[in-house]
């Protein structure tokens, strides 16, 4: 059984089916996916806030989208073409969201394991919230960044700022990342808040000719 919220996001209203104990088929572990967390919501409010960034007619990709709550307000945004991607345990619910907003002519959905699936392409945006969690997992995370970023990809980053995040980003820089923290401009009183302990973030491949910036 799922919990379904219908959450405000800027003036846009998203309804979001959270699922209750999904779990890994070979680990039994509980997915963390399965749910909204505050950083996908601090993603969502910045992106709204940016009144300078036109997804109109962009390309969309998030990864590890759990609910899909950023890539879903993307699309109301005006992106044209957005596709959620995560583990195969999680996609059901991510098709139920995207119907339940009345998106599925903008939103698709498919598995993609990090570093192991083929690319899903270029993409002018890839979104990304409370990802980078594991450092072991980041070598696999960068390969598929680099598979799916073009020379003017931009790659956002939000995140709970824990002790282990710098851990992540080094493994990002390492692998050929260039890494620049975002300003909160034009989030609300109640996010800045939040805003603390969280942190949106710009990747950008060195090699790539995309400057960082928080503009499409």
């Amino acid at each position: 059984m799922g919990v379904r919220r219908e959450m405000s996001v800027g003036r846009k209203s998203i309804v979001i089916e959270e699922m209750e104990e999904v779990c890994d088929a070979e680990t039994g572990r509980v997915l963390t996916g399965s749910w909204v967390w505050e950083s996908a919501i601090i993603l969502s409010e910045w992106m709204t806030a940016q009144r300078e960034m036109d997804l109109r007619g962009k390309k969309v990709l998030e990864l590890g989208a759990g609910a899909g709550l950023p890539g879903l307000t993307a699309a109301m945004l005006g992106a044209n073409h957005v596709l959620l991607t995560d583990v195969e345990p999680l996609i059901k619910a991510l098709v139920r969201n995207v119907e339940a907003n009345g998106l599925g002519n903008v939103v698709k959905v498919r598995k993609l394991v990090w570093g192991r699936d083929e690319s899903p392409g270029e993409f002018d945006l890839v979104l990304m919230s409370d990802v980078l969690f594991d450092p072991e997992q980041m070598g696999a995370l960068a390969q598929t960044l680099k598979s799916v970023c073009g020379d003017h990809t931009r790659v956002w980053a939000a995140t709970e700022v824990r002790p282990w995040t710098g851990d992540c980003l080094a493994v990002l820089a390492d692998q050929g990342f260039g890494i620049v923290e975002l300003p909160a401009l034009g989030l609300s009183a109640s996010d800045l808040k939040l805003i603390g302990s969280f942190a949106v973030f710009s990747l950008v491949p060195i090699n790539g000719a995309g400057h960082v910036s928080p503009t499409l």
